[in-house]
Formats: C-alpha cells, structure tokens, sequence
C-alpha cells in the first residue's frame, strides 16, 4: 500500500476525553473515530488488526473443531422470554419495536438464537458433538462507556456453542476450548491468565475468564498460590493440553470488576497470601451451564436409549475488538504502538526520506515490489513529507520493521534497516533487509 493512496488520519495530539492509553493511542494512529458515547467507526488501519486478530481466532476455533454460522444482530424477543431472560438480563440489552410493534432487541449474547438453531434441525445422539461459532457486532447499553473500545456499547465478539450428550462429554468441549483460547492469545502476542469466574447472566456453575495483566484493567486478580508460569508465545494446542491438569490445580482465581463489587471493600476482605496487587483486562470468558437453555427451549436429542433429554451446552466468547486495545496497552512506548508481528496491520514500511530523488525512488520502488511479491503486508511512505514527521508517524503506527532509502545509502548501495521494538538501526544492503523482512515473517 502506498501511503501517498492510503487514508490514515494521524493525530499530534490526542483528544482531551481519552482517557487510557489505547484509546488515545488507537485515535492518534486514525485507527477509529468516535461517532456516540461508546460507538466507533473502525478506520482503515484499524480494520486490519481486526482482521489479522479474526484470522487467527478463526484458525483456532477450527482446529478446535467449531464450524462457523452467522447470526443476526436483531433477535425476536420471544426467544429470550422461552428461556426466562428477557426480563432479567437487565438495562444493558437494548429493547426495540419493529413497525408491526413486534418486540426485538439488538443481542448481547446468542444463547438463545443458536439453541433455536439446533433444536431446530438435531435429533439424535449421533449428531454430536456439535461446536457453532461466529464473529459478529453485540450492543450493550453500558450506563457508563468509557476507554475506547475496552468498554463500548457496540463491540466484536467470537462466540462459539458446544452441545454435548453427556456432562463428561460437555466438559471435554470445554476444556478444549479452554486449550484453544489459550493457544490463541499466545499466538496474538499475549500472555492471558486463565481464572475461575462468576458466571453471571450467562449462568452454569463453570466458567473462566481470560486476563491481560494491565495496570488499566477494570479487574482485581486474586489467587490461592503462584500462578501457572505461562509459556512464550507459540506454544500449541498440545501443549495446552497437557498443562490443563496443573492450570486448574494452580490457578483457582476470581476476577472482581467493578459492577460486581466494591473494588477495596473487595480486596480488604481476601487474605494477604491471595493477593497479587494486580489488574487485567478480560480478553475471553468461557461457560459451561448444561441445560440452563436447552430444557427450558426443549433443545432436545434421543439418546442411546430412545428417551429425548434435553443437550449439555457452553459458550465461549472472545472479545475481537476489545483484544485491539488489550493489545496495545500491553505493549506501547511513549512514541506509540509496538504490535506483536502477527497482528501488526503492515510489517514492514519502506520509507524514502527524498520523494523528487529519482534513485531513491527507483530503490524505494524495487524494495516494495520485491516484499509485495513475497506476500508481506508492506506500507511504502512515498510522501513529500519531512523525515522527522515520516518516522514519527511509523513509530506511532506501530510498523515492525522499517527499510528506509535516502540519497547517501543509495550511493554507497545500502539502505537503513530499523526495528520497532528493539529500536535497533543498522546499515546493509536492500537484499540484506529484504531477508531480514522476509525471515521475520517466516518465509
């Protein structure tokens, strides 16, 4: 992409009311723009970490074994009154009528909608384990909106479902989803600590949630002994697998947000030896409530021994969006966003500090071409623009990695080759940083 051709409104300075550094930081970079009180328009740059962050959630649930649908964002309110939550899910669901003063509401959640589907076309035992998922927009009427997207009303979310026949059964798609989630945070660039929840609206007696330790976290971490020392990215879904015995020994936690309790009412009450003086961000929670849906909807299958029984479910969602801002609050400098290489919405830039220079060009237009045919997502800054400002904008950006052409490199035949997050600079040859470029991304 060049830059000359790119829509990307950066800002000096960050609007008054953002208040958390992802925020200002996802304004300044032109990755959103705010339209209402916790509602936003996703820029251009911000569609491609949501993109890369979708791509890979997507792969995960796969190899979990969950098959994606799409679902409607407007529900028919007679689903949420079969199964009683209509009136108990509270303000946050937003209630609407249509023209003919049907009763809809815009979902915060999809128990409901996918047990219909079920029910709607399972029968036998046989026809499980069944795992659906989808990534879609939810709305929430939060009473107060606030950091960006770490707390909007309207949000992406993965939300997958398991039916199960049997309890045993239903706990095995949930801890292999448990697995999966934590392989997809590891390869997003995060470290996300799995901790027993409340189970909320959503309901069951099991349920984790899934944490980005921040000091900007709006939940309190807790623990009855050491954490669970969690790998450096990258690891599998066997790995996991084969921890999972150790997780749930060792990491028996409560997250306390907000809404829930009075934060230092909360804390003075948990003991000493429980306490990590931390905070995080929820980036995934996950359920297992058996047939909290499924026998008030009659989501029912016949079993091996001819009777109907109602199916064992769980739910599992994760927080596209709000990963965008858990992500750069993990990982920043005060010159802007340091992306993990799997997300970063360009991996590299070729940056021409003299734009009128015909040789510099002609070096600028030969690395770009090169990293474009070798499929890397490459950002050429082909604009008049200062040198100061460009690099200013690049660091703000969070580009990786930066080959950058000017007059005295071409004549001695290199070129500058800069890295984002080890702030390293160093001179070689444009085929020498078109490897570099090229094994960082594993080709």
């Amino acid at each position: 992409m060049r830059l000359s051709r790119y829509f990307l409104p950066v800002l000096k300075e960050a609007p008054a009311d953002a208040q958390i550094v992802s925020h200002q930081l996802m304004l300044r970079a032109g990755m959103i723009k705010q339209n209402g009180a916790g509602i936003y328009s996703w820029l251009p740059l911000g569609m491609r970490v949501l993109h890369k962050i979708e791509k890979i959630v997507r792969e995960e649930q796969e190899r979990a074994g969950a098959v994606e649908l799409l679902m409607p964002t407007i529900q028919p309110a007679e689903l949420w009154k079969e199964s009683g939550r209509y009136d108990a899910y509270g303000k946050e669901m937003l209630r609407i009528l249509d023209r003919h003063e049907r009763e809809m509401l815009y979902g915060p959640t999809n128990e409901e909608m996918i047990t219909d589907i079920f029910r709607t076309y399972v029968r036998s035992y046989k026809q499980l384990p069944i795992n659906l998922y989808h990534i879609q927009w939810k709305f929430r009427d939060e009473v107060r909106p606030r950091f960006g997207v770490m707390r909007g009303r309207e949000f992406l979310m993965k939300d997958a479902y398991s039916f199960d026949n049997t309890v045993e059964a239903a706990k095995q798609s949930y801890y292999r989803m448990f697995c999966a989630y934590l392989n997809t945070f590891s390869r997003i660039g995060l470290k996300a600590v799995p901790m027993r929840a409340d189970t909320g609206p959503i309901g069951g007696d099991l349920s984790h949630e899934f944490i980005v330790l921040a000091d900007t976290g709006e939940s309190a971490v807790f623990c009855d002994s050491a954490l669970v020392d969690m790998p450096a990215p990258g690891k599998d879904l066997n790995f996991w697998q084969d921890l999972l015995p150790e997780v749930e020994k060792r990491t028996k936690l409560y997250a306390a947000t907000e809404e829930m309790h009075d934060a230092a009412r909360f804390e003075s009450e948990v003991p000493a030896e429980r306490r990590l003086s931390a905070r995080g961000i929820e980036v995934g929670h996950i359920f297992y409530f058996g047939t909290k849906y499924s026998a008030p909807m009659k989501a029912e299958v016949t079993g091996q021994d001819g009777k109907n029984a109602p199916v064992e479910m769980g739910s599992y969602g994760i927080g596209v969006s709000r990963l965008v801002g858990a992500i750069i609050e993990a990982s920043h400098d005060d010159k802007g966003v340091i992306w993990p290489a799997a997300v970063a919405p360009f991996e590299v830039a070729v940056v021409s500090l003299r734009s009128d220079d015909a040789d510099v060009t002609k070096v600028c237009e030969s690395a770009y071409e090169q990293l474009l045919n070798a499929g890397v997502d490459v950002l050429y800054d082909d604009t008049g623009e200062r040198p100061g400002a460009k690099f200013s904008t690049m660091e703000l950006i969070g580009v990786p990695e930066l080959i950058v052409v000017g007059p005295k490199g071409v004549k001695a035949g290199v070129v500058e080759f800069r890295n984002r997050e080890a702030g390293s600079s160093e001179e070689m040859t444009l085929e020498a940083a078109i490897k570099r470029c090229l094994a960082s991304k594993g080709a």
